[in-house]
């Protein structure tokens, strides 16, 4: 599945659609900044994909600080199955370069 621009993404929250966001950084870093996802920092991740089967075939938005953890965590899910998988490019220092905090 091909990954996702801050600039789509911001436009879809915007509009209001229900995406399915996970935050694969630091709790720290959540806390500093986010922008609404679910936090699963990406050591997490493995033990709860079972909590994340209902959505397995829905579309899953997954960032990160800079989008290489969130590429890691993309891959990985997708090799468990996942069909629907997108990066956030740039992740969270991309979001905040055009956005703010």
């Amino acid at each position: 599945m091909a990954d996702i621009t801050c600039e789509e993404l911001k436009q879809r929250m915007d509009s209001g659609e229900k995406l399915n966001l996970i935050d694969v950084r630091e709790s720290y870093e959540f806390d500093e900044f986010n922008i609404g996802a679910i936090l699963i920092p990406l050591g997490s991740l493995p033990p709860k994909l079972a909590e994340l089967e209902s959505i397995k075939d829905e579309e899953i938005i997954i960032h990160c600080r800079s989008g290489n953890r969130s590429a890691q965590a993309k891959m990985y899910m997708m090799d468990q199955g996942f069909t629907n998988v997108r990066n956030l490019l740039g992740g969270m220092l991309e979001w905040q370069s055009l956005y703010g905090n």
